[in-house]
């Protein structure tokens, strides 16, 4: 806790940052003694100034507008600074929403989708389809897990929620089919059609899972060659200046997440393989020193690649939510914002200071998993993002708003609180530590009305003290899982008591399937991986599956979405084409604004794409889907699903009864 020294912050006139919500009086306490010269400077230009005593109270004129604005004080030659912001009351939020509206879409790993012409992984151009054909069918919105960036050469950390950086995005998600360099190299074109590049292409696409180091090599090889025949334009070419148009706009950060991934491929270019830059020599393991300066010098095509890589990624990504637009979906492309970033990752790397890398986040002891965790996520030292104006948290979200019409906070209270763990310590040595959550909620704010940008929060757990009101005021959709929404009883909330401001599921990534949770699949897999302790836990969590299953039946059968011929007995009722219908049926007349279904429920697939823990143990976030985007939406059955839904959504609700709570 001594990295958390607030010493430098407090000992200066005005802090490094403040936040008001837009109406609030503007007022800062100037500490001190003298006289001090102030200058307020507006973010859309022109500035005002005057004079103040240490110890006062300096209010500023209202109306300020929204946005970052700068206080200035100056006494003696030194000069302090201050971030003003000035935030709306609450988050965008879509007119049609607000008035009633309830949209569906379907929510996707886009890793998992299957294609005929997909490279082994699902990609942009897949989202592209999935887009196409959950419009032609009514859906208002596609989302996708968190793009983030990850290792370059694909190594074993798969986990899109534990990230390299939350800035930039995985490149391995480019359509290289759709990269005009590609299609006009005739060396690429050479290369693609032999035979050898084939029978790679075959074996990785038909794999039931995703190999992600074959991937990665094979599409790094096809970029390597279609680089070349881009670096053949000339520099009043069209595509040329849009990419050093992207280079300029990225600017420092973009360099140095190139020159990471540079430099991880060229480490890694003997067959070596580093789990994480500590592993590095330790030339290269300061982002800012002589030897990484050296290595961009050096290596400065390697790194001009990467930047490459980056920019065809961002613009196949803003082709998808462009396309999104076109077709007239109410709502389009929405993105899951991870949590945080690996403890040995590019950000960390790049901004050491700002990461207390000797802990790292865990999770608490609870129920589902009473070990709790120990994460491989990197903590952010609050006291750090506060003497940086938040500006780190500012550019991660105005990243992740990007060529999107909504994100999904991953682990929303950690906006609130972290439970921070020890390195070489067990989860429960941890501890709480907290952040100043009404400062990210407003910034939140700021950048979601600037977007037009919706904001959902997705907590499984149980959200600290005074949270649920925030996320409430602040119009932050809650997501609401199938299997949670229970009352103390055990019951089973009716669908008309679900909160509008809401996302309703079923399930989600790190929950087992339809059919996984049905035959208690999940229960069973995580004790034969070993992460129960003992057949006693084992028999009390399938004890408990068969009540909450018990419960379940009885709130399909008395609203009226089951056959009489499906029993009411859980014990003796299978998982059946009739029970997996009516529980999405059941869903779909939830008076959430937004439901979000998943292509597993529809293929009534049982293999779950994660196994929270198992990490060592199961190929986590490596599960692709059973069937091809093609077969999927082919499939008559499906057809009159989605219809079904799609009519349930758009008639009007009866009327809502005493309801579920507002949060949990």
């Amino acid at each position: 806790l001594s990295l958390l020294s607030a010493e430098g912050i407090n000992n200066q006139p005005i802090p490094p940052v403040k936040v008001w919500r837009e109406g609030e009086p503007v007022t800062i306490w100037v500490q001190g003694d003298g006289h001090y010269r102030w200058t307020f400077h507006y973010e859309q230009g022109g500035l005002i100034e005057g004079e103040i005593a240490g110890g006062s109270v300096l209010t500023l004129p209202e109306p300020l507008p929204q946005g970052y604005h700068r206080l200035t004080l100056e006494q003696a030659g030194r000069r302090w600074r201050c971030q003003a912001i000035i935030a709306p009351v609450c988050c965008y939020e879509p007119d049609a929403l607000s008035q009633g509206k309830r949209w569906w879409g379907v929510s996707v790993q886009l890793y998992t989708l299957r294609s005929q012409h997909n490279w082994g992984v699902g990609d942009f151009g897949d989202l592209k389809t999935l887009l196409e054909e959950v419009a032609r069918r009514g859906g208002a919105f596609v989302g996708v897990n968190p793009l983030h960036a990850l290792s370059p050469s694909g190594t074993d950390n798969a986990n899109p929620y534990s990230p390299s950086s939350r800035y930039w995005i995985n490149t391995i998600y480019i359509d290289v089919n759709h990269v005009d360099d590609f299609l006009q190299s005739e060396e690429a074109q050479r290369w693609w059609r032999s035979d050898e590049t084939q029978r790679r292409l075959s074996t990785v696409r038909g794999s039931r899972w995703v190999d992600y180091r074959s991937v990665a090599a094979l599409k790094r090889e096809a970029l390597r060659l279609s680089f070349q025949h881009f670096n053949l334009r000339g520099v009043l070419d069209p595509r040329q200046l849009a990419f050093q148009q992207f280079i300029v706009r990225g600017g420092d950060r973009l360099q140095q997440q190139a020159t990471f991934d540079a430099l991880y491929a060229w480490l890694e270019r003997d067959g070596d393989s580093f789990s994480d830059w500590s592993q590095w020599p330790d030339c290269y393991q300061d982002a800012r020193g002589e030897g990484v300066v050296s290595f961009r010098e050096s290596h400065a095509e390697d790194v001009m690649f990467y930047c490459w890589l980056q920019w065809l990624a961002h613009e196949q990504l803003a082709a998808c939510y462009g396309h999104g637009k076109q077709l007239g979906m109410p709502l389009g492309l929405y993105r899951e914002v991870a949590e945080g970033v690996a403890c040995r990752s590019a950000d960390s790397w790049q901004e050491r200071p700002l990461f207390c890398l000797d802990a790292s986040i865990g999770a608490v002891p609870q129920t589902r998993m009473p070990q709790g965790q120990s994460g491989p996520l990197a903590p952010i030292n609050p006291v750090q993002l506060q003497s940086s104006g938040y500006q780190p948290f500012i550019d991660m979200i105005r990243s992740n708003m990007a060529h999107t019409s909504a994100i999904c906070l991953h682990h929303v209270a950690s906006l609130m609180r972290e439970w921070w763990v020890p390195q070489e310590r067990a989860s429960e040595d941890g501890g709480f530590i907290y952040y100043p959550v009404d400062d990210l909620l407003a910034i939140l704010a700021l950048e979601s009305q600037r977007h037009r940008c919706m904001v959902m929060g997705d907590e499984q757990g149980v959200l600290p003290d005074g949270m649920v009101g925030k996320l409430r005021d602040s119009r932050i959709y809650s997501c609401r899982v199938l299997f949670f929404e229970r009352n103390p009883q055990g019951e089973f909330y009716a669908p008309q008591d679900y909160p509008p401001r809401s996302m309703a599921a079923v399930t989600t990534h790190d929950l087992p399937t339809l059919r996984g949770y049905w035959q208690s699949i999940d229960l069973m897999l995580a004790h034969e991986l070993g992460l129960y302790a003992g057949d006693v836990l084992l028999s009390r969590r399938l004890k408990a599956r068969e009540q909450a299953k018990q419960a379940l039946l009885d709130a399909l059968h008395q609203h009226g979405h089951l056959p009489q011929r499906v029993g009411r007995n859980a014990t003796l009722t299978t998982m059946s084409a009739q029970l997996n219908r009516g529980i999405q049926r059941f869903l779909s007349e939830s008076a959430s604004g937004l439901l979000g279904l998943r292509l597993e429920e529809w293929l009534d697939m049982a293999t779950p794409v994660c196994v929270p823990g198992g990490e060592q143990q199961y190929p986590n976030w490596r599960r692709k889907l059973s069937r091809t985007l093609d077969s999927i939406f082919g499939d008559s059955y499906l057809e009159r699903l989605i219809r079904d839904i799609d009519l349930r959504r758009n008639r009007p609700l009866p009327s809502r009864n005493s309801g579920a709570p507002a949060g949990k």
